[in-house]
C-alpha cells in the first residue's frame, strides 16, 4: 500500500514566513514613507564635518540645520544654528549643495495605519492563503481554523499500489489468509453474492499474541482487494474532550462511506472496545461514547457498498459483547503462533532479502525456534545479518542463524562478564547436570546444545533442547520428565559440591508452574483430577492465572505442588548419583570448551569409559 502524502511543512512553517516578510517590510520599505531617522550633534561637531568637507547637502530652517554626510549611504543630522556671519561662505567653500534634507513628518493616522494595521492585515493575509493551501493538499477543505479540527478522524489513509503487500507476502498463517479470502473476493465480484442473496461481513476481528501478524494481514487483505484502506489505533479516538473520540468515529466513517469500497482497520481495538461497567464516570465517560459512537455506525452503513472493518486484539477476553455480536463483526480469525512449517515458510520470506550461503536449512532454525512468533523470526534473520556484517562476511551462514535464535531468547554474549574459577566450574556442571538428566530419561526432548557463556539476559549459561517434530500435546509423564529435568541442575550442585546457590533461580519458577498446572489446570492429580481451580487471564499476553478455590483446597495445591516437585528433585538425584562419571568427564569437557553441541555431548555420553 502506498500512504497518501501529508504537507511537508506544518502550518507554524507558514506562519513564520509571512512574520520575515513583515519584519522586511518594517526594516526596509517602511521607512521610506515614514522618514529618516535624525542624529543630533552640536553646532562644534557640524563646523568639524564642514571643514573636513565630509557634508554633501545642507538645510537651514528658522534656528535649525538639517545636513546629510558623504557616506555610502549617507546619514541624517541636526543641529542648532548661532549667529555666525561667515556660515554661508563657509558652507560653499566646503562644496555643500543646498536643499531640502529631511521630508515633512507624516501625517498621523496614515502613520498607525501603515505601521499597525497594514502589517497585521498582510501577516493575517499570508498566514489564511498558506493555511488554505495546506489544507487543499491535505484533502481535508474544512473551513474554519485548521488548529480546531479536533473532530476530524486521524486515520492513515492508504491508497492502491502494484507495490501493495498481497498474501505471499503473510506465511504461515494459511487459515486465517483462507477465512479473508471470501472478503477480498466480495469486494472484487460484489454482484456474485447479491445475486444469490449474500451479505458480504461486516467485520472481522483478527485475534491473537503480539507479533503474530495481524497488521500485516489487515494491509494484505487491502493489497489484494486493491482498494482504499483506512488504518487507525484505538487510542487515536481517546481525547481529552469528552465528545470529540465519538466526532473521529463518525468522521472516518463518513469517509469510508465517499470512498467505498474501502477497508477500515482498527488496529488494537480493545483500547476502546472494553466492556461497559455501567457507571460511566470520569475518563470511562469518554470512551464509553466513543464505544458507543462506534457501535451506532457498524451498524448503520450498508455493507452492500463494500466497506469492510477489520480490527486486531491480544486481548478478545476484554472487549464488549455488543461489539462481537454478529452483524458488527461477524468473524473472528485467529491468528495464532505458527507451526513448525510456518516458521520456515516466514523465514523463508524474510531471508528474501538477504544473501545467504548455500548450506542454509531453514528447517533446522525453525525447528529451533519453537514458540517464536512472526516478529521474532524476522529479528532472528536480521541479527543474523547483523552478526554476518560484524564479522566482515557477505553472506549469511547457518552458524549466524543458530546463533540468532540464542541472541532472541538469552540475548547475547557478555563477554566483559568473566567468572571465576570456581564460579566457572559451578555453571559447568549445573548446566551439565540439566543435560544429563534429560538424556537419561525417556519421553525428553534431545539435548542440541550447552553453554556456560553469560548471556545480557542474566543467565550464566543454558542447556538448549529441540523436539525432533512439533508438539501441541504433552502427557504427565513428559511433564515430570521436564522438572525432573530442571531440578538437575540444583541436583548436581548438591552432589558434588554439598552447596547450593542462586543459579537455579530460573529453574525453580518454571518447575513450580509447571507443577502448580499439572494440578490446576491440567487435571493431573488423583485428588481433584478434571476439576478447574485455576482461571486464565489474557492468554495472549503471557497467561496470568488465579485460582478459584476455597482457602483449604488452595493448601492442598501447595502441598501438591511441593511433593511433585520434590519427587522429580530426588528423581534426578538419582540419575546423577548413578551416572556421576559420566556427570565429571561431561563438567569437565564443557569447562575446557565453555560450549559443546548435542552430538559431543552425546557422543561422550555414550562412550565407555575403560575400566582403571
Amino acid at each position: 500500500m502506498q500512504q497518501v502524502k501529508k504537507p511537508k511543512r506544518p502550518l507554524y512553517i507558514y506562519y513564520l514566513i509571512a512574520l520575515a516578510v513583515l519584519i522586511f517590510l518594517n526594516a526596509l520599505i517602511f521607512p521610506k514613507f515614514m522618514g529618516q531617522p535624525v542624529e543630533t550633534v552640536d553646532y562644534g561637531t557640524f563646523l568639524k564635518m564642514v571643514e573636513n568637507k565630509e557634508v554633501l547637502k545642507v538645510q537651514i530652517e528658522n534656528e535649525n540645520i538639517y545636513f546629510t554626510d558623504k557616506g555610502k549611504e549617507p546619514k541624517y543630522y541636526e543641529t542648532t544654528t548661532f549667529d555666525d556671519p561667515e556660515l554661508v561662505d563657509r558652507l560653499y567653500d566646503s562644496g555643500c549643495s543646498f536643499g531640502r534634507v529631511v521630508k515633512e513628518e507624516m501625517n498621523p493616522i496614515f502613520s498607525f495605519l501603515l505601521t499597525w494595521i497594514v502589517p497585521l492585515l498582510i501577516f493575517w493575509g499570508l498566514g489564511q492563503l498558506l493555511a488554505r493551501r495546506m489544507m487543499k493538499k491535505m484533502g481535508g477543505g474544512g473551513a474554519g481554523n485548521p488548529f480546531m479540527q479536533f473532530g476530524k478522524s486521524n486515520a492513515k489513509v492508504y491508497v492502491a499500489s502494484t507495490t501493495g503487500i498481497k498474501f505471499e507476502d503473510v506465511a504461515g498463517e494459511d487459515e486465517a489468509k483462507e477465512l479473508l479470502t471470501e472478503i477480498v473476493d466480495f469486494l472484487h465480484n460484489p454482484q456474485k453474492y447479491q445475486e444469490i442473496g449474500a451479505m458480504c461481513p461486516k467485520g472481522a476481528l483478527l485475534v491473537g499474541p503480539p507479533g503474530t501478524g495481524k497488521t500485516l494481514l489487515a494491509k494484505a487483505v487491502a493489497g489484494e482487494a486493491n482498494v482504499p484502506f483506512f488504518s487507525i489505533s484505538g487510542s487515536e479516538f481517546v481525547e481529552m474532550f469528552v465528545g470529540m473520540g465519538a466526532s473521529k468515529v463518525r468522521d472516518l466513517f463518513k469517509q469510508a462511506n465517499e470512498k467505498a469500497p474501502c477497508i477500515v482497520f482498527i488496529d488494537e481495538i480493545d483500547t476502546i472496545g472494553k466492556k461497559r461497567d455501567g457507571q460511566g464516570f470520569g475518563g470511562n465517560d469518554e470512551r464509553e461514547q466513543t464505544l458507543n459512537q462506534l457501535l451506532t455506525e457498524m451498524d448503520g452503513f450498508d455493507a452492500s457498498k463494500g466497506v469492510v472493518i477489520l480490527a486486531a486484539t491480544n486481548r478478545p477476553d476484554t472487549l464488549d459483547p455488543a461489539l462481537l455480536r454478529p452483524g458488527r463483526f461477524d468473524r473472528r480469525i485467529p491468528v495464532e503462533l505458527p507451526d513448525l512449517k510456518g516458521r520456515e515458510e516466514i523465514l523463508k520470506v524474510h531471508a528474501k532479502k538477504i544473501k545467504l550461503a548455500d548450506n542454509v536449512d531453514f528447517h533446522v532454525i525453525a525447528r529451533a525456534a519453537s514458540g517464536a512468533s512472526g516478529a521474532e523470526l524476522a529479528n532472528m534473520i536480521n541479527e543474523a545479518a547483523l552478526r554476518a556484517v560484524r564479522e566482515d562476511r557477505k553472506y549469511v551462514t547457518q552458524a549466524d542463524l543458530e546463533e540468532s535464535i540464542e541472541v532472541v531468547i538469552a540475548g547475547y554474549q557478555k563477554k566483559n562478564k568473566v567468572l571465576s574459577t570456581k564460579e566457572k566450574l559451578i555453571v559447568a556442571y549445573h548446566e551439565t547436570g540439566h543435560a544429563l538428566v534429560a538424556a537419561l530419561q525417556s519421553h525428553s526432548a534431545p539435548v542440541t546444545k550447552i553453554t556456560i557463556i553469560p548471556r545480557t539476559s542474566g543467565a550464566l549459561g543454558y542447556t538448549m533442547q529441540v523436539d525432533e517434530g512439533e508438539r501441541n500435546l504433552m502427557s504427565k509423564e513428559e511433564i515430570q520428565n521436564r522438572i525432573a529435568t530442571l531440578t538437575g541442575g540444583r541436583c548436581a550442585e548438591d552432589l558434588i559440591f554439598h552447596s547450593i546457590t542462586t543459579g537455579a533461580s530460573n529453574d525453580i519458577e518454571q518447575a513450580t508452574k509447571l507443577a502448580r498446572a499439572m494440578v490446576t489446570k491440567y487435571g493431573m492429580s488423583k485428588q481433584f483430577g478434571m476439576v478447574a481451580l485455576e482461571t486464565s487471564v489474557n492468554p495472549y499476553l503471557g497467561g496470568d492465572s488465579s485460582l478459584s478455590c476455597a482457602p483449604e483446597t488452595a493448601k492442598m495445591i501447595d502441598e501438591m505442588v511441593v511433593q511433585t516437585v520434590k519427587d522429580a528433585y530426588d528423581k534426578a538425584m538419582n540419575l546423577l548419583k548413578e551416572n556421576e562419571t559420566k556427570l565429571h568427564e561431561l563438567a569437565k569437557y564443557l569447562y575446557e570448551k565453555e560450549t559443546i553441541t548435542g552430538e559431543e555431548f552425546m557422543e561422550i555420553l555414550e562412550r565407555k569409559n575403560l575400566p582403571q
